[in-house]
């Protein structure tokens, strides 16, 4: 379970009521809880929506797409339903902060959805966890339930003469419905594959009708935007990346845990100053900025903005704020087998880039890793991940490629002197051996 910590350096804003309660809709209340909502029902979809534009807030699940801008997408007029979909579905390893807003915050995730709705029109929303979270369902339920009891969701919201309704649901513990149209899929209660696009969900979305789908932590960050303002949001974070940002710290660092640190925070800082530095005193190898599908960064590369901007000109992603630290004492070839050996699992085999592709290195790793490797084998890796890269229907494929691409450009000495150190007939490990010991 992720630890609250705290650091003089974090600007809470979102976790400002972590530890406090918040959990009972009382507290909640006493902190300021569903006062946004009712600011938003007062002045309308309009301004709602031009708030959000003006705080420079992007998608933190991954994506880091405008989240105002997304939402103006949404026609105005529609014969179908509009539906609020927040995607708490936090598969991505490394990743444990939509974690702690469900477990601490869980009326922030509500009021954000009935925010959302009231944007575009929406009466319905659906709040869907991942299938591992079955805990935090509990949580996410009784929460429902107690803004039910009081009047703040079903028929005339705030007697406003507005209905909303919020359903939770829970996945079944698979990777691929984190993908949007995987996930409406899912709820569909159908096989969680992913749709093709066009047509797009703010169009044609759940059930056919025009579709918000947003990150758990986006959603739950509308009504401290509302309540602080736009511009006041936006000065916290760099240009064009307003505000703050859950980042999970884990690895060989002295103080892992998820700190709200503002977006532009310079990585290096992040580790050796508010995670305390790597562990016992070993040297840094590597480290994966935002969860297992983001290019890893050489210690040289890490003195870098937390944003979607300065990582992608480094070379890799923001991802999902999961910033995992690697020490000296980490094999890099055992690393890239682990975490391709996830993806391989994860894939739900629809496109065969990504099926034939997580399958073929996974194999090749194993083989390399078990001593029966050829320095043939970190090009044909390459080649693999290279030729799965734009291929596929959702961005898993790409999400396995980009890493295995990493590793292999930037540790291929590694790789290349593990195969020269290693005679083919060391005993087997299969992958399943290999993720279980550890």
């Amino acid at each position: 379970m992720p630890t609250l910590v705290s650091h003089p350096d974090e600007v809470k804003v979102i976790s400002r009521r972590f530890g406090q309660g918040a959990a009972e809709i009382d507290k909640y209340l006493e902190l300021d809880g569903y006062k946004a909502v009712q600011k938003a029902i007062a002045e309308g979809p309009e301004w709602i929506i031009n708030t959000m534009k003006a705080s420079g807030l992007r998608g933190r699940g991954g994506a880091g797409f405008p989240t105002g801008m997304k939402w103006s997408f949404v026609p105005k007029q529609s014969e179908k339903p509009k539906y609020v979909l927040v995607n708490g579905d936090e598969s991505e390893p490394g990743t444990c902060k939509d974690h702690v807003i469900f477990l601490h915050d869980p009326h922030a995730v509500i009021e954000g959805t009935m925010i959302a709705g009231l944007a575009i029109g929406s009466k319905m929303g659906f709040i869907y966890l991942r299938g591992e979270y079955r805990y935090l369902l509990k949580i996410m339920e009784k929460a429902v339930a107690d803004a039910y009891a009081k009047g703040f969701l079903g028929k005339n919201i705030f007697g406003s003469g507005v209905d909303f309704d919020i359903v939770t649901q829970s996945g079944a513990g698979a990777y691929e419905v984190g993908e949007e149209s995987a996930l409406m899929e899912s709820l569909e209660g159908k096989r969680g594959v992913p749709r093709i696009k066009p047509p797009f969900p703010a169009v044609v979305g759940l059930y056919g009708g025009p579709t918000v789908i947003n990150n758990a932590e986006t959603i739950a960050s509308a009504p401290h935007i509302l309540l602080m303002g736009g511009e006041e949001y936006a000065k916290i974070g760099s240009e064009r990346n307003g505000g703050t940002r859950l980042f999970g710290i884990s690895g060989h660092v002295e103080r892992p845990g998820v700190y709200e640190l503002p977006m532009g925070y310079n990585l290096k800082k992040a580790i050796y100053d508010v995670a305390g530095g790597i562990k016992d005193g070993k040297k840094l190898k590597a480290v994966v900025p935002g969860g297992s599908s983001c290019p890893v960064l050489l210690p040289e590369e890490i003195d870098v903005g937390l944003d979607f901007d300065q990582m992608g000109k480094a070379g890799t992603m923001l991802g999902s704020g999961g910033i995992v630290v690697l020490d000296e004492t980490v094999s890099i070839v055992e690393f890239a087998l682990r975490t391709i050996a996830f993806y391989q699992h994860e894939s739900c085999g629809w496109c065969i880039p990504c099926r034939e592709g997580t399958d073929w290195i996974k194999k090749t790793l194993t083989r390399v890793y078990n001593g029966g490797g050829s320095k043939k084998d970190v090009a044909n890796v390459q080649y693999l991940a290279e030729n799965m890269m734009g291929r596929t229907f959702c961005p898993l494929g790409d999400a396995a490629a980009m890493p295995t691409l990493g590793f292999v450009k930037k540790f291929r000495k590694e790789f290349e002197d593990y195969i020269e150190g290693h005679k083919a007939g060391t005993p087997i490990i299969t992958v399943e051996q290999l993720v279980g010991a550890h």
